[in-house]
């Protein structure tokens, strides 16, 4: 805080020359930073007079530099990650600031970064890859924002805000055409219906093939044992990572008087995409059934060779890299998955529910509407009502192992209904000094997940669902600043909140009947072990369905934050604030044991920064530094490490796992920067910095495997971005922009137990009380001897250029971009499943792509 204080003298003493050098110049046209306003403290503020962290990106800026989904602005926002989820998560989005936030979409785990359209809050990650259509800007808040946001937002809060209807007769269209036979269209209106009655309808619709080719693995390696999985003679079963989504929003403006304004929303997105992209990066599993004897010898394999042997999944089904021993040519290896979305296993009694078969997809519903009624009480008071309805169903399948072998099949829909209202008074009293806010907040959400849970690996093959989660919020909150003086102002918040959620577990066999136990081997049966011949299907779930559990809280956040305005130029800010996350319990237990609570997480957070704008505004520079205190941190394990002998008879009930646990607390701090030049006319440069520690001071490595030395998923120790523009007038009647975007983050890990590099022998044994092994599953053996496993991401650097051209009067522009300027491979999220199902696999980012777009304006 020191080295920041001492920055800020030095600031200050630049701002005070600035204002010199201003005043010579002041019959001079200069070119100046734009002004933003947000409204994150309930109230329109510029964004330089808001003492917080914010990343504030117009709905301009988002079309030069081309964004399309919210993903993308994580680029140029410092300590900000976000993603598309894998293809075993479905569509839904990965948030992560300042080290906190969640990758699993279940209901029962609540996001540690809240997710806003037009104020409206999203409970879950899925359908949170919003589309930026039409919007005037988007806020990024950094930061605990327990006071003004409330629930989940313990890491920041996004918030889109889309543009108003104005009555002004106009709108636009905008077509696109490039790489992967991308076909884009865009269009809005905006109409006067009458004299107090506007309207403003926008649409998109957005189409793009994968990017990751599935190959029939025996078309493609002539005289293999592997079965065809083709109809005829083309090797190409189909893509994943391809996209088709139409959405459109219709919104009604009404203003009866000049003190009420009323504005009613209704929008929809339809998606049809293929599954996200997914290739196989190390495959270590003998794939057979346990059995059938006693003494786990004899032939059950997953897949059956065309000469009727079993066929192991190993390195000859990884295209690429180190753990790679296939033969393929012909095809970019390293964009290429053997996946089939089939599981063609012989049926058996234990197993009875074989062959199934799977269509590849990732679908979302998502539609709602939105009524905020703003009404002018008095000079002083004004009153906000935002009444919210939503809804989505979303439905995706998954196949992981990228195989022809059904190690790990799943089709999963999970549904969401919810409504929410919101009610504050805001107003200035004492002569205007204090500005305050007061209000209400609830929140009822209903929710169901259901699931073909198709697990090989793991000898179980069942229905999970439809498990009922409801939930409901309440809260109440209060919000004041006031000013001490003209250039110092002292604000405060609280926040009041009562959680409840329950869930209950649905688990039958695939064809609706109840799941039988417990199993034989239990009962004495000479079996080979729990899931071989002579036990019932599924009977390890036996205990599960029928299970109730709930989660009652209440907890109060608050924030203290001064500011001072050193000068119009220089603003220095302090604040502590905290925020929670709410517990819960595990939505997917795979055994009794595994059906464990979480408590809520929780930070407390000391932040101090300055926002200047300096050189007669030429140069904004922006830094904020932080320190949290952050504890009981809720994060999701593969492997439930303490239930290695919590089975009868001290057998395994490790995995399969997907289990939220409270892994520790730890201390994190760091700073960030945010600048925006303009030299000299016509040329501007925008660009962020951040850094962050990370740091665990106790962690449970006993249950969950993490270490002192792990950090959470998807959290870089650096991010850099920077952007060039350049405008140049006069050209065909019109302005031609030259615009190039670069973006750097260091390495960062996708699970919470860190992994760099692992030895793991292709012949490993599976665990069991004679063998102790962390593997579920015996290696598959192959040519490669040592296999290396890892769940890190190396850093990478992204760049992306445009060139338009718009006329003088507005009415068209033309833009050819290229994203992935370099051609880059690199990956956006990894799934590391190794110790229970023997696979790891990740969804590489796009390569080089190029459009062309065509913009008409009325």
């Amino acid at each position: 805080m020191m080295k920041l204080l001492r920055a800020g003298a030095s600031l200050l003493a630049l701002s005070m020359t600035g204002t010199a050098l201003a005043q010579d110049a002041a019959e001079e046209k200069v070119p100046t930073t734009d002004e933003i306003v947000v409204t994150a403290q309930f109230r329109a503020q510029n964004l330089q007079d808001t003492p917080l962290a914010i990343t504030a990106v117009s709905g301009e800026l988002l079309q030069q530099r081309g964004q399309t989904n919210v993903s993308e602005i994580a680029a140029q926002a410092p300590n900000v990650t976000l993603k598309p989820q894998g293809q075993e998560l479905g569509p839904g989005i990965i948030a992560f600031i300042r080290g906190v936030g969640q990758t699993d979409p279940n209901f029962a785990l609540e996001p540690g970064v809240g997710m806003y359209i037009d104020d409206v809050y999203l409970p879950t990650l899925t359908g949170s890859l919003l589309d930026l259509t039409d919007l005037d800007r988007v806020e990024v808040l950094r930061g605990p924002q327990g006071t003004l946001a409330g629930r989940n937002s313990l890491g920041g809060s996004i918030k889109l805000y889309s543009k108003k209807p104005e009555g002004s007769n106009s709108g636009s269209m905008e077509a696109t055409y490039g790489r992967y036979n991308r076909i884009d269209v865009r269009g809005l209106f905006d109409l006067k219906l009458s004299e107090n009655l506007f309207m403003r309808v926008a649409g998109v619709t957005k189409n793009i093939d994968g990017y990751v080719k599935r190959l029939d693995y025996n078309l493609t390696h002539p005289g293999t044992n592997v079965p065809t999985f083709a109809k005829g003679a083309n090797p190409v079963l189909g893509n994943v990572g391809g996209t088709s989504s139409v959405a459109g929003k219709v919104s009604l403006r009404w203003q009866p008087t000049e003190t009420v304004d009323i504005n009613l929303s209704g929008d929809y997105t339809r998606e049809r995409n293929e599954p996200g992209a997914n290739v196989l990066l190390y495959a270590n599993t003998s794939a057979v059934f346990d059995g059938p004897n006693a003494t786990f010898t004899g032939g059950r394999p997953f897949l059956q060779g065309t000469n009727g042997a079993g066929i192991p999944l190993n390195c000859m089904f990884v295209p690429n890299g180190v753990n790679s021993c296939d033969t393929i040519t012909g095809y970019d290896r390293r964009y290429i998955s053997y996946a089939t979305y089939a599981d063609p296993a012989r049926p058996d009694s234990q197993m009875p529910y074989k062959p199934t078969f799977t269509d590849p997809h990732s679908d979302l519903d998502n539609y709602g509407a939105a009524l905020t009624i703003d009404v002018d009480v008095s000079d002083q008071l004004k009153l906000k009502s935002i009444t919210s309805w939503r809804q989505y169903t979303a439905d995706w399948s998954y196949d992981s192992d990228g195989s022809p072998i059904a190690n790990n099949n799943l089709n999963q829909t999970q549904k969401n209904r919810q409504w929410s209202q919101e009610l504050r008074l805001s107003g200035k009293v004492l002569d205007d000094k204090l500005d305050f806010t007061v209000g209400g907040f609830y929140f009822d959400t209903r929710g169901t997940f259901t699931g073909r849970i198709n697990l090989n690996y793991a000898g179980i093959d069942f229905r999970h669902g439809p498990d009922p989660t409801p939930a409901k919020n309440k809260a109440i909150f209060a919000n004041f600043t006031y000013a001490l003086s003209d250039a110092a102002n002292l604000t405060g918040g609280i926040r009041q909140s009562w959680d409840e959620k329950d869930y209950g577990y649905v688990r039958k066999n695939p064809d609706g009947t109840n799941i039988q136990g417990p199993c034989n081997f239990f009962l004495g049966a000479p079996t080979a072990g729990p899931t071989g011949i002579g036990n019932q299907p599924n009977c390890l779930l036996f205990g599960l369905d029928g299970l109730t559990a709930k989660f009652r809280d209440n907890r109060v956040d608050w924030r203290v934050a001064a500011d001072y305005r050193f000068s119009p130029e220089f603003l220095f800010y302090a604040q502590v604030s905290t925020g929670y996350r709410a517990g819960g319990v595990n939505p997917r237990p795979f055994f009794p044991s595994q059906a464990t609570a979480f408590r809520p997480e929780t930070i407390t957070a000391y932040e101090a920064g300055f926002k200047s704008d300096l050189f007669d505004r030429k140069l904004r520079l922006n830094v904020s530094a932080f320190f949290n205190d952050y504890k009981n941190i809720i994060l999701s394990s593969v492997n439930c490490l303490d239930l290695a002998t919590a089975g009868p008879g001290g057998s395994s009930q490790a995995t399969p796992c997907l289990r939220p646990s409270n892994v520790g607390s730890a201390h994190v701090k760091g700073f960030e920067v945010e600048t925006l030049i303009r030299p000299v006319d016509n040329f501007t440069i925008d660009g962020s910095l951040s850094y962050l520690d990370f740091k665990y001071q106790k962690v449970d490595t006993l249950s969950t495997g993490v270490t002192l030395n792990d950090v959470t998923p998807y959290t870089p120790k650096w991010k850099a971005a920077i952007g060039v523009q350049y405008d140049i007038p006069d050209v065909l009647k019109g302005m031609v922009t030259v615009r190039l975007d670069g973006a750097y983050q260091s390495k960062i890990y996708t699970e919470a137990a860190n992994i760099d590099s692992l030895a793991v022998s292709s012949t490993v044994p599976a665990n069991s009380p004679v063998t102790p092994s962390p593997f579920s599953n015996a290696g598959g053996g192959g040519p490669i001897t040592t296999l290396r496993l890892s769940n890190r991401i190396d850093g990478y650097f992204l760049a992306n250029a445009r060139l338009g051209w718009q006329s003088d009067a507005k009415d068209w522009g033309v833009t050819l971009e290229v994203q992935n300027l370099t051609n880059k491979y690199y990956f956006l999220t990894l799934l590391q499943e190794a110790f229970g199902a023997g696979t790891a696999s990740g969804q590489p980012g796009r390569p080089r792509t190029w459009s062309v777009s065509v913009r008409r304006s009325f």
